[in-house]
């Protein structure tokens, strides 16, 4: 009896991207391996911009919401420079309460307008991805993104942003990270393997609260290693790519 081995993932083809927005929740959630991928993107030339949902302020217990939202705001500012991301939008949204909502929706649709971006890249809304059960602002975020793409392209859903004056468009990529079934991967280079390690790596104050916490170094590795060996190559991030 012989077992068939599993075909290796394809190559996501990015090679006419000029723009990316990356949609998350929290601050370090981009870090968590996607960032490899920001940086592959970033070291050719292409223009990454992050959008968060909330700057984090719940998630330290033993520090007020006030100093943990300006600490986290901190850190995630540092960990974009890491990998060539200068410009992040924070919404400041009620970390830990976060909804499914139009208000998440139009967000999504407004920043897609006023950027638009070839590729949108979120975070998995499964109940419960490869890692466990998955945290309510990230399912919140990643379905809200997924209808906000795709209302940006329609002139008749929140048309209070055409009085803005943000004209309707669509990317043309959703890249979903996290999803139990990916589709296609991008490869990592060591370069921007390391850049991604320094990018999770700016979250040291968030991190040193937390015990029994991998370091920086350990995680990125784990996940770029198992998403390489999917694909046949030492590192790589994996996603879950729908055409739009």
């Amino acid at each position: 009896m012989t077992t068939e081995t599993p075909a290796l993932l394809p190559t996501f083809d990015d090679a006419d991207v000029q723009r990316v927005l990356c949609v998350v929740a929290h601050p370090d959630d981009i870090e968590y391996g996607p960032s490899t991928a920001v940086a592959t993107w970033t070291a050719r030339g292409v223009e990454v911009r992050y959008l968060l949902m909330t700057r984090g302020e719940a998630g330290i217990s033993t520090m007020h919401p006030d100093e943990t939202g300006a600490l986290r705001t901190r850190e995630q500012i540092a960990a974009g420079v890491a990998v060539g991301v200068d410009h992040i939008d924070f919404l400041g949204h009620p970390d830990g309460m976060l909804t499914y909502s139009l208000d998440l929706r139009r967000d999504v649709a407004r920043a897609v307008r006023t950027f638009r971006p070839d590729i949108v890249v979120t975070q998995t809304w499964a109940e419960e991805p490869a890692w466990g059960l998955n945290q309510g602002d990230h399912r919140a975020t990643g379905l809200a993104c997924a209808d906000g793409v795709r209302d940006a392209g329609n002139r008749w859903v929140f048309t209070d942003l055409i009085d803005e004056g943000l004209e309707p468009w669509s990317p043309q990529w959703l890249l979903v990270h996290g999803d139990p079934n990916p589709t296609h991967g991008v490869v990592v280079d060591e370069e921007s393997f390391e850049r991604g390690v320094a990018s999770l790596e700016a979250h040291a104050e968030y991190f040193a609260v937390l015990t029994d916490h991998p370091t920086p170094r350990e995680l990125v590795t784990t996940f770029t290693t198992t998403a390489g060996a999917a694909m046949g190559v030492p590192h790589a991030m994996l996603f879950r790519v729908h055409a739009l």
